[in-house]
Protein backbone atom coordinates (compact mmCIF):
# COMPACT_ATOMS: atom_id res chain seq x y z
CA UNK A 1 0.00 0.00 0.00
CA UNK A 2 1.36 3.45 -0.79
CA UNK A 3 0.35 7.01 0.02
CA UNK A 4 -2.65 7.26 -2.31
CA UNK A 5 -5.21 6.24 0.32
CA UNK A 6 -6.13 9.90 0.80
CA UNK A 7 -6.06 10.75 -2.91
CA UNK A 8 -9.39 11.85 -4.33
CA UNK A 9 -11.50 9.33 -6.20
CA UNK A 10 -11.88 11.84 -9.02
CA UNK A 11 -8.12 11.94 -9.61
CA UNK A 12 -7.85 8.17 -9.49
CA UNK A 13 -10.64 7.86 -12.04
CA UNK A 14 -8.59 9.95 -14.46
CA UNK A 15 -5.52 7.78 -13.79
CA UNK A 16 -7.60 4.68 -14.54
CA UNK A 17 -8.89 6.17 -17.80
CA UNK A 18 -5.34 7.08 -18.83
CA UNK A 19 -4.25 3.49 -18.20
CA UNK A 20 -7.24 2.19 -20.20
CA UNK A 21 -6.39 4.44 -23.15
CA UNK A 22 -3.36 2.27 -23.95
CA UNK A 23 -5.80 -0.49 -24.94
CA UNK A 24 -7.10 1.82 -27.70
CA UNK A 25 -10.81 1.76 -26.84
CA UNK A 26 -13.06 4.01 -28.88
CA UNK A 27 -13.67 7.57 -27.58
CA UNK A 28 -17.30 6.53 -26.96
CA UNK A 29 -16.16 3.66 -24.72
CA UNK A 30 -13.84 5.89 -22.70
CA UNK A 31 -16.59 8.45 -22.23
CA UNK A 32 -18.98 5.70 -21.08
CA UNK A 33 -16.39 4.61 -18.50
CA UNK A 34 -16.08 8.19 -17.25
CA UNK A 35 -19.86 8.65 -16.99
CA UNK A 36 -20.37 5.41 -15.07
CA UNK A 37 -17.51 6.08 -12.67
CA UNK A 38 -18.42 9.68 -11.94
CA UNK A 39 -22.15 9.04 -11.55
CA UNK A 40 -21.65 6.35 -8.91
CA UNK A 41 -18.78 8.26 -7.27
CA UNK A 42 -21.01 11.29 -6.77
CA UNK A 43 -23.60 9.10 -5.03
CA UNK A 44 -20.86 7.48 -2.94
CA UNK A 45 -19.70 10.94 -1.85
CA UNK A 46 -23.24 11.69 -0.67
CA UNK A 47 -23.38 8.36 1.21
CA UNK A 48 -20.09 8.87 3.04
CA UNK A 49 -20.05 10.06 6.66
CA UNK A 50 -20.09 13.01 6.60
CA UNK A 51 -21.25 13.69 3.01
CA UNK A 52 -18.48 15.15 0.85
CA UNK A 53 -18.11 16.86 -2.51
CA UNK A 54 -16.68 14.53 -5.13
CA UNK A 55 -13.36 16.39 -5.32
CA UNK A 56 -12.85 15.79 -1.58
CA UNK A 57 -13.87 12.11 -1.54
CA UNK A 58 -10.86 9.94 -0.58
CA UNK A 59 -10.63 6.45 -2.01
CA UNK A 60 -10.55 5.06 1.53
CA UNK A 61 -14.22 6.09 1.86
CA UNK A 62 -15.29 3.60 -0.83
CA UNK A 63 -16.18 0.79 1.54
CA UNK A 64 -18.48 -2.08 0.65
CA UNK A 65 -21.28 -0.41 2.64
CA UNK A 66 -20.90 2.89 0.81
CA UNK A 67 -20.69 1.20 -2.60
CA UNK A 68 -23.83 -0.89 -1.91
CA UNK A 69 -25.77 2.23 -0.96
CA UNK A 70 -24.48 4.18 -3.97
CA UNK A 71 -25.31 1.40 -6.41
CA UNK A 72 -28.78 0.96 -4.92
CA UNK A 73 -29.52 4.61 -5.68
CA UNK A 74 -27.84 4.41 -9.08
CA UNK A 75 -29.89 1.34 -10.06
CA UNK A 76 -33.31 2.68 -9.07
CA UNK A 77 -34.09 4.69 -12.25
CA UNK A 78 -31.99 2.66 -14.70
CA UNK A 79 -32.32 -0.48 -16.79
CA UNK A 80 -30.57 -3.66 -15.69
CA UNK A 81 -28.15 -3.52 -18.64
CA UNK A 82 -26.97 -0.02 -17.64
CA UNK A 83 -26.43 -1.08 -14.02
CA UNK A 84 -24.58 -4.20 -15.15
CA UNK A 85 -22.26 -2.11 -17.34
CA UNK A 86 -21.56 0.35 -14.50
CA UNK A 87 -20.85 -2.55 -12.10
CA UNK A 88 -18.34 -4.02 -14.56
CA UNK A 89 -16.66 -0.63 -14.99
CA UNK A 90 -16.30 -0.19 -11.23
CA UNK A 91 -15.03 -3.73 -10.84
CA UNK A 92 -12.30 -2.96 -13.40
CA UNK A 93 -11.55 0.33 -11.62
CA UNK A 94 -11.06 -1.39 -8.26
CA UNK A 95 -8.96 -4.14 -9.87
CA UNK A 96 -6.73 -1.37 -11.23
CA UNK A 97 -6.46 0.21 -7.76
CA UNK A 98 -5.60 -3.13 -6.14
CA UNK A 99 -2.92 -3.84 -8.76
CA UNK A 100 -1.49 -0.36 -8.21
CA UNK A 101 -1.38 -0.86 -4.43
CA UNK A 102 -3.85 1.94 -3.73
CA UNK A 103 -6.43 -0.22 -1.92
CA UNK A 104 -6.13 -3.57 -0.19
CA UNK A 105 -9.14 -5.23 -1.81
CA UNK A 106 -12.02 -4.93 -4.25
CA UNK A 107 -15.41 -4.31 -2.54
CA UNK A 108 -17.47 -4.94 -5.70
CA UNK A 109 -18.17 -8.67 -5.02
CA UNK A 110 -20.20 -7.43 -2.03
CA UNK A 111 -22.32 -5.21 -4.30
CA UNK A 112 -25.30 -6.84 -6.00
CA UNK A 113 -25.22 -7.01 -9.78
CA UNK A 114 -28.25 -7.58 -12.03
CA UNK A 115 -27.98 -10.17 -14.73
CA UNK A 116 -27.72 -8.32 -18.02
CA UNK A 117 -30.05 -9.70 -20.71
CA UNK A 118 -28.31 -10.73 -23.90
CA UNK A 119 -29.00 -8.28 -26.73
CA UNK A 120 -31.48 -9.56 -29.27
CA UNK A 121 -30.36 -9.89 -32.90
CA UNK A 122 -31.38 -7.07 -35.23
CA UNK A 123 -31.09 -8.40 -38.80
CA UNK A 124 -32.42 -6.61 -41.84
CA UNK A 125 -36.16 -7.13 -42.16
CA UNK A 126 -37.58 -8.80 -45.24
CA UNK A 127 -36.74 -12.17 -46.78
CA UNK A 128 -35.04 -10.74 -49.88
CA UNK A 129 -33.68 -7.49 -48.43
CA UNK A 130 -29.97 -8.50 -48.51
CA UNK A 131 -30.25 -9.53 -52.15
CA UNK A 132 -32.06 -6.29 -53.02
CA UNK A 133 -29.39 -4.25 -51.23
CA UNK A 134 -26.49 -5.96 -53.01
CA UNK A 135 -28.15 -5.69 -56.43
CA UNK A 136 -28.78 -1.98 -55.93
CA UNK A 137 -25.24 -1.22 -54.80
CA UNK A 138 -23.69 -3.19 -57.66
CA UNK A 139 -25.34 -0.79 -60.14
CA UNK A 140 -23.44 2.40 -60.97
CA UNK A 141 -25.85 5.29 -60.53
CA UNK A 142 -25.33 8.61 -62.27
CA UNK A 143 -26.67 10.53 -59.29
CA UNK A 144 -23.52 9.74 -57.30
CA UNK A 145 -20.75 12.31 -57.50
CA UNK A 146 -17.99 9.71 -57.78
CA UNK A 147 -19.58 6.26 -57.96
CA UNK A 148 -17.45 3.33 -56.88
CA UNK A 149 -19.81 0.34 -56.88
CA UNK A 150 -16.96 -2.19 -56.60
CA UNK A 151 -15.83 -0.74 -53.27
CA UNK A 152 -19.36 -0.33 -51.90
CA UNK A 153 -20.26 -3.89 -52.85
CA UNK A 154 -17.08 -5.22 -51.19
CA UNK A 155 -17.95 -3.49 -47.91
CA UNK A 156 -21.50 -4.85 -47.80
CA UNK A 157 -20.46 -8.32 -48.94
CA UNK A 158 -17.82 -8.61 -46.20
CA UNK A 159 -20.41 -7.74 -43.58
CA UNK A 160 -23.19 -9.89 -45.05
CA UNK A 161 -21.10 -12.92 -46.05
CA UNK A 162 -18.35 -12.89 -43.40
CA UNK A 163 -20.17 -11.24 -40.49
CA UNK A 164 -17.46 -8.67 -39.70
CA UNK A 165 -17.91 -5.90 -37.13
CA UNK A 166 -17.28 -2.26 -38.04
CA UNK A 167 -13.96 -2.19 -36.15
CA UNK A 168 -12.90 -5.45 -37.78
CA UNK A 169 -13.60 -4.08 -41.26
CA UNK A 170 -11.52 -0.98 -40.54
CA UNK A 171 -8.61 -3.10 -39.25
CA UNK A 172 -8.39 -5.28 -42.37
CA UNK A 173 -5.31 -5.07 -44.58
CA UNK A 174 -4.96 -6.25 -48.16
CA UNK A 175 -2.80 -9.05 -46.77
CA UNK A 176 -5.65 -10.16 -44.49
CA UNK A 177 -7.01 -12.02 -47.53
CA UNK A 178 -5.03 -15.24 -47.65
CA UNK A 179 -5.07 -18.72 -49.20
CA UNK A 180 -5.22 -20.02 -52.72
CA UNK A 181 -8.25 -20.00 -55.01
CA UNK A 182 -11.00 -22.21 -53.61
CA UNK A 183 -9.53 -22.06 -50.10
CA UNK A 184 -9.56 -18.32 -49.51
CA UNK A 185 -10.06 -16.88 -46.07
CA UNK A 186 -9.89 -13.58 -44.21
CA UNK A 187 -7.77 -13.19 -41.07
CA UNK A 188 -9.74 -11.03 -38.65
CA UNK A 189 -8.41 -9.07 -35.67
CA UNK A 190 -11.41 -9.75 -33.46
CA UNK A 191 -12.91 -7.99 -30.47
CA UNK A 192 -10.98 -8.32 -27.23
CA UNK A 193 -7.82 -9.34 -29.06
CA UNK A 194 -9.34 -12.64 -30.21
CA UNK A 195 -8.17 -13.36 -33.79
CA UNK A 196 -10.21 -15.64 -35.99
CA UNK A 197 -10.27 -16.95 -39.54
CA UNK A 198 -13.42 -16.73 -41.67
CA UNK A 199 -13.67 -18.80 -44.88
CA UNK A 200 -14.43 -16.88 -48.07
CA UNK A 201 -16.57 -18.48 -50.72
CA UNK A 202 -15.70 -17.97 -54.42
CA UNK A 203 -18.52 -15.45 -54.87
CA UNK A 204 -17.20 -13.13 -52.16
CA UNK A 205 -13.66 -13.72 -53.38
CA UNK A 206 -14.72 -12.54 -56.84
CA UNK A 207 -16.23 -9.36 -55.38
CA UNK A 208 -13.04 -8.58 -53.47
CA UNK A 209 -10.83 -9.25 -56.50
CA UNK A 210 -13.04 -6.93 -58.57
CA UNK A 211 -12.74 -4.24 -55.92
CA UNK A 212 -8.94 -4.47 -55.72
CA UNK A 213 -8.68 -4.37 -59.54
CA UNK A 214 -10.80 -1.21 -59.57
CA UNK A 215 -8.57 0.28 -56.89
CA UNK A 216 -5.47 -0.35 -58.98
CA UNK A 217 -7.14 1.45 -61.88
CA UNK A 218 -7.96 4.41 -59.62
CA UNK A 219 -4.79 4.77 -57.57
CA UNK A 220 -2.13 2.44 -58.99
CA UNK A 221 -0.71 -0.92 -57.93
CA UNK A 222 1.32 0.54 -55.04
CA UNK A 223 -1.92 1.10 -53.12
CA UNK A 224 -2.72 -2.62 -52.86
CA UNK A 225 0.44 -3.80 -51.14
CA UNK A 226 -0.20 -6.38 -48.37
CA UNK A 227 0.24 -3.85 -45.54
CA UNK A 228 -2.18 -1.33 -47.09
CA UNK A 229 -5.66 -0.88 -45.56
CA UNK A 230 -8.17 -3.03 -47.40
CA UNK A 231 -10.95 -0.43 -47.37
CA UNK A 232 -10.29 3.11 -48.54
CA UNK A 233 -12.33 6.20 -49.37
CA UNK A 234 -12.66 7.84 -52.78
CA UNK A 235 -9.35 9.67 -52.27
CA UNK A 236 -7.52 6.44 -51.52
CA UNK A 237 -7.21 7.22 -47.80
CA UNK A 238 -8.09 4.59 -45.15
CA UNK A 239 -11.79 4.50 -44.39
CA UNK A 240 -12.60 5.71 -40.88
CA UNK A 241 -15.49 4.93 -38.58
CA UNK A 242 -17.71 7.84 -39.60
CA UNK A 243 -16.99 7.37 -43.29
CA UNK A 244 -17.83 3.67 -43.15
CA UNK A 245 -21.10 4.32 -41.30
CA UNK A 246 -22.06 6.99 -43.83
CA UNK A 247 -21.22 4.67 -46.73
CA UNK A 248 -23.48 1.91 -45.40
CA UNK A 249 -26.34 4.31 -44.65
CA UNK A 250 -26.10 5.80 -48.16
CA UNK A 251 -26.30 2.27 -49.59
CA UNK A 252 -29.49 1.69 -47.58
CA UNK A 253 -30.99 4.89 -49.00
CA UNK A 254 -30.03 4.08 -52.57
CA UNK A 255 -31.60 0.62 -52.24
CA UNK A 256 -34.77 2.10 -50.71
CA UNK A 257 -34.65 -0.17 -47.66
CA UNK A 258 -34.17 2.31 -44.81
CA UNK A 259 -37.50 1.20 -43.33
CA UNK A 260 -36.16 -2.38 -43.07
CA UNK A 261 -33.08 -1.48 -41.01
CA UNK A 262 -33.68 -1.93 -37.25
CA UNK A 263 -33.30 1.26 -35.27
CA UNK A 264 -29.76 1.74 -33.98
CA UNK A 265 -28.32 -1.23 -35.90
CA UNK A 266 -26.69 0.45 -38.90
CA UNK A 267 -23.82 -1.71 -40.13
CA UNK A 268 -24.35 -4.21 -37.31
CA UNK A 269 -27.64 -5.21 -38.97
CA UNK A 270 -25.57 -6.80 -41.74
CA UNK A 271 -23.57 -8.88 -39.25
CA UNK A 272 -26.81 -9.93 -37.54
CA UNK A 273 -28.28 -10.88 -40.91
CA UNK A 274 -25.25 -13.10 -41.58
CA UNK A 275 -25.66 -14.86 -38.22
CA UNK A 276 -29.43 -15.19 -38.49
CA UNK A 277 -29.18 -16.81 -41.91
CA UNK A 278 -26.56 -19.20 -40.58
CA UNK A 279 -29.00 -20.25 -37.86
CA UNK A 280 -31.88 -20.56 -40.33
CA UNK A 281 -29.76 -22.85 -42.51
CA UNK A 282 -28.93 -25.14 -39.60
CA UNK A 283 -25.58 -23.92 -38.25
CA UNK A 284 -24.94 -24.85 -34.61
CA UNK A 285 -24.32 -22.31 -31.86
CA UNK A 286 -20.68 -23.45 -31.72
CA UNK A 287 -20.21 -22.81 -35.45
CA UNK A 288 -21.84 -19.38 -35.19
CA UNK A 289 -19.66 -18.59 -32.18
CA UNK A 290 -16.46 -19.37 -34.09
CA UNK A 291 -17.46 -17.47 -37.22
CA UNK A 292 -18.63 -14.35 -35.37
CA UNK A 293 -15.84 -14.35 -32.78
CA UNK A 294 -18.17 -14.37 -29.78
CA UNK A 295 -16.59 -14.74 -26.35
CA UNK A 296 -19.36 -17.03 -25.10
CA UNK A 297 -21.72 -19.61 -26.55
CA UNK A 298 -24.70 -17.80 -24.99
CA UNK A 299 -24.34 -14.86 -27.41
CA UNK A 300 -24.47 -17.21 -30.39
CA UNK A 301 -27.37 -19.22 -28.95
CA UNK A 302 -29.66 -16.17 -29.18
CA UNK A 303 -29.66 -16.40 -32.99
CA UNK A 304 -30.86 -20.00 -32.85
CA UNK A 305 -33.50 -19.21 -30.23
CA UNK A 306 -34.84 -16.26 -32.22
CA UNK A 307 -34.90 -18.35 -35.39
CA UNK A 308 -36.78 -21.14 -33.60
CA UNK A 309 -39.27 -18.59 -32.29
CA UNK A 310 -39.81 -17.19 -35.79
CA UNK A 311 -40.35 -20.69 -37.15
CA UNK A 312 -42.94 -21.41 -34.46
CA UNK A 313 -44.67 -18.10 -35.16
CA UNK A 314 -44.80 -18.94 -38.86
CA UNK A 315 -46.35 -22.34 -38.12
CA UNK A 316 -48.83 -20.72 -35.73
CA UNK A 317 -49.98 -18.32 -38.46
CA UNK A 318 -50.98 -21.23 -40.73
CA UNK A 319 -54.75 -20.97 -41.24
CA UNK A 320 -55.08 -24.77 -41.13
CA UNK A 321 -54.23 -24.67 -37.43
CA UNK A 322 -57.33 -22.58 -36.82
CA UNK A 323 -59.42 -25.16 -38.67
CA UNK A 324 -57.98 -27.88 -36.41
CA UNK A 325 -58.80 -25.78 -33.37
CA UNK A 326 -62.42 -25.63 -34.52
CA UNK A 327 -62.58 -29.40 -34.99
CA UNK A 328 -61.07 -30.06 -31.57
CA UNK A 329 -63.53 -27.66 -29.94
CA UNK A 330 -66.45 -29.30 -31.77
CA UNK A 331 -65.41 -32.77 -30.59
CA UNK A 332 -65.09 -31.50 -27.05
CA UNK A 333 -68.61 -30.10 -27.15
CA UNK A 334 -69.97 -33.39 -28.51
CA UNK A 335 -68.66 -35.26 -25.49
CA UNK A 336 -68.00 -39.03 -25.24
Amino acid sequence: MHDKQDESVRQLIEEFLTARATRKPSPHTLEAYRRDLRAVAELAAEESTPPLPLDALPVASLTARVMRAAFARYAAPRAAASVHRAWSTWNSFFSFLVADGVVAGNPMPAVGRPRAPLPQPKPLRGADTPEQLLASVARQEGRQRDPWPERDLAVLALALCAGLRLSELLALRVGSLTGRAGERRVDVAGKGGRPRVVPIEPELDGVLVGYLDSRVRRFGSRTVRPDAPLLVDRQGEPLRRGGLQYLVESCYRRAGITDRVPRGARLHALRHTFATRLAEDGASAAEIMRLLGHASLASSQTYIEVTAGQQRAAVRSNRTNRALAGLVAARGDAGP
